[in-house]
């Protein structure tokens, strides 16, 4: 029989060990939630530490990361590839243990968390995908997909709002292999959270949806584990398990107080918690009777072993399903992608229509949903206005037993001539497909921590939409989507004082140059059908990192072109001086224009040729690919010794990095209007850019 007090103690010996060795960190939450993970990692979660990516293993989400030596030392007793060194070097540089779990780095770890809330919320979107992809590839007989999502999360997360979204979903959308353990320990960095955390939790949740097990005893093993087993048992609902815990547990003088969050114990103390839990070794020394009862590797293999026939029956039984089940988890496109991505840019080129570029997403959607089933679409209760839906994306819903509802495909009536038999019955009835298309609610922060779980766990790509100027509410989780490296794409449409008379609080000035600020995330603002089509298959191909796709309400008028390839390189060459009857006029100037103003670039540069000014314009669809492209070819669009112009509807500050002469642009709120009057009152003419052009080459 396992010791499961010698476990836990050995939990909170390495916490403490490893905080008072960097001097940096957080023993108080590992040392409370020790018994809590004694009883997961020891009785429940499947997984397997040889192989931390295998695709039915349970996942696990410390939602509360900066209590991240908790998991360490787990991932670490329990046998992944974490060495002590490791948990000596926590908070090092180049470690594999650092401040705060980041995926990637450290084997085991599911998820980046640290900013409080969306760690739990990355969870309903790991119990979400989990859901879908069960419903869409299970069969009778085959469940291949069928494992739990674990979460732990501490008063922090409860109060940030972003928990109330997420879990309101989680209850919405009966995500009943849910299961969230909370750290009800009432203490936070300023102190007891009584003055200002007074929710009734077990209510709140209730009213989500949610069952509620507790409060129970959350520094007793075996109590988690039988509330973690009768949680397990639930079929329409998440399970949120109330667990009372002591911060600091073991030690004399800092156990339930602030003090033990986020600062060492300092060698006194933890020599007098050394002897009041009984742990008479030295820093980072585990018995080897400890080892063998966290050892998780025989254990582990053994369970995978078994998915493994189950899957390899499964195959057997469903070859294309599997085929398509394995493709969709390794994160790569159909093999036709390239093809589909073809024929709907130059579908778009050919048709040349005039419509607002959030019209022409929706365009490009219809084909890319069709041809790819992983792409899973939202909005926050703006579909009608983001268009993000399409024929093959029917909305997503649950039954009242909360099952998935099926839609069935169309099945044509097949009739044989009166001599034939009538044909077999099928051994099993059409499995239908799932809804794609999720409304979130007016959820937007939410919404985007929720795609990053989905993405996260694989098997899907998702988007979801709302207005730019509403990206602000997102802005915290499209970071960390970029910071994890995840393909999650965002439609945010109405971008700019286009939108006209819903005024300054929805017009989106600044929102384009802050998107771009961030390091690993594409921005994308096109100019017309093509651009966007072009957006939307480089943003598919991302694995790497996450979309922002800025449309415009106002429609856009097709810009000619001569060829589609460097569309996808961010900016290119759209028209020459000699488009507009200056064949041998030298060029003077270049225009860079992204979005709706291309059109104000291609006018100007049209009135210009009236005075014999010799104008290129540039159409720059996406400043952050054009970033990354060779020096020779940003020569080549914008050579050195031509004056650049910028025009976009938004902040300057980001184009001046171009060597602008002048940007035509808006650094002031905007105003509550007609979109034409707007136009013509911030200087988005034609004759406005024409003249600053002007100016800049008189300059």
């Amino acid at each position: 029989m396992a010791n499961q007090a010698l476990m836990a103690n050995a939990i909170r010996a390495l916490a403490m060990d490893a905080v008072q060795q960097a001097n940096s960190g957080h023993p108080g939450a590992p040392m409370g939630m020790a018994d809590m993970a004694v009883a997961l990692w020891g009785e429940h979660l499947r997984y397997n530490p040889a192989n931390p990516h295998w695709f039915d293993r349970d996942r696990f989400v410390l939602s509360n990361g900066h209590a991240s030596m908790m998991l360490y030392a787990v991932l670490h007793l329990t046998g992944y590839d974490l060495p002590i060194g490791e948990l000596k070097n926590f908070r090092q540089l180049h470690s594999k243990t650092a401040g705060h779990p980041e995926i990637d780095v450290t084997p085991g770890v599911e998820t980046t968390t640290g900013p409080l809330g969306q760690g739990i919320t990355n969870a309903v979107g790991f119990a979400l995908a989990e859901k879908l992809l069960a419903a869409e590839f299970n069969r009778k007989d085959h469940a291949v997909v069928d494992h739990h999502t674990y979460a732990f999360l501490g008063d922090g997360c409860m109060m940030e709002g972003i928990s109330h979204e997420a879990c309101a979903l989680a209850g919405a959308w009966h995500l009943n292999k849910l299961v969230a353990l909370y750290d009800d320990n009432g203490i936070s960095i300023d102190g007891q959270v009584k003055p200002w955390y007074i929710d009734n939790v077990a209510e709140r949740f209730h009213a989500y949806g949610w069952h509620v097990i507790g409060p129970i005893d959350g520094n007793d093993a075996a109590a988690v584990s039988a509330a973690i087993a009768k949680a397990k048992q639930s079929t329409d609902k998440p399970t949120l398990i109330n667990c009372k815990t002591v911060i600091g547990k073991g030690s004399p003088n800092r156990a339930g107080t602030a003090k033990a969050h986020g600062e060492a114990l300092g060698a006194e103390e933890i020599k007098l918690t050394r002897d009041a839990i009984d742990w008479h070794f030295p820093p980072f020394e585990i018995p080897a009777e400890v080892y063998a009862d966290w050892n998780h590797k025989d254990a582990g293999a053994k369970t995978e072993a078994e998915w493994n026939e189950k899957f390899a029956a499964y195959a057997v039984a469903y070859p294309e399903l599997a085929a398509d089940f394995t493709r969709r988890m390794k994160g790569e496109l159909p093999k036709n992608f390239h093809q589909v991505a073809f024929d709907t840019v130059v579908a778009a080129h050919t048709k040349a229509e005039t419509v607002a570029s959030r019209k022409a997403s929706q365009l490009a959607l219809e084909a890319f949903t069709a041809a790819l089933p992983e792409m899973l679409g939202g909005s926050a209760d703006l579909t009608g206005s983001n268009l993000t839906n399409t024929k093959s994306t029917p909305a997503l819903r649950f039954d009242a037993k909360g099952h998935v509802v099926m839609t069935m495909p169309a099945v044509e009536a097949k009739q044989g001539a009166e001599d034939e038999a009538a044909p077999a019955a099928p051994l099993e009835a059409p499995h239908g497909t799932i809804g794609r298309h999720i409304n979130y609610g007016v959820r937007e922060f939410g919404m985007a921590a929720i795609m990053n779980g989905v993405a996260l766990h694989g098997g899907y790509i998702p988007y979801g939409g709302t207005f730019l100027t509403f990206s602000d509410y997102s802005r915290n989780a499209i970071r960390m989507a970029a910071l994890m490296k995840r393909r999650v794409i965002h439609v945010f449409t109405h971008d700019s004082i286009g939108l006209g008379e819903d005024g300054p609080t929805h017009q989106s000035i600044e929102h384009a140059a802050s998107l771009r600020l961030i390091p690993n995330l594409d921005v994308w603002r096109p100019g017309d059908t093509a651009e966007t089509a072009v957006a939307w298959a480089v943003a598919l191909q991302n694995q790497s990192r996450p979309t922002a796709l800025l449309l415009s309400r106002q429609n856009i008028a097709y810009a000619p072109k001569s060829e589609l390839g460097d569309i996808s390189r961010g900016a290119y060459v759209l028209s020459e001086p000699e488009a507009v009857g200056l064949k041998s006029k030298k060029t003077a100037a270049v225009i860079i224009a992204t979005g709706s103003e291309v059109q104000l670039a291609l006018a100007a540069q049209k009135l210009l040729a009236e005075k014999k000014i010799a104008v290129r314009v540039v159409s720059m669809p996406s400043t952050t690919t054009f970033d990354r492209q060779d020096l020779a070819y940003k020569k080549a669009v914008l050579p050195k010794k031509l004056p650049r112009i910028a025009v976009e509807m938004g902040c300057t500050g980001g184009w001046w990095k171009y060597g602008c002469a002048a940007v035509v642009g808006i650094d002031t709120y905007g105003e509550s209007a007609p979109a034409p009057e707007l136009f013509k009152y911030f200087g988005f003419t034609a004759e406005n850019v024409a003249a600053t052009v002007e100016a800049a080459l008189r300059d």
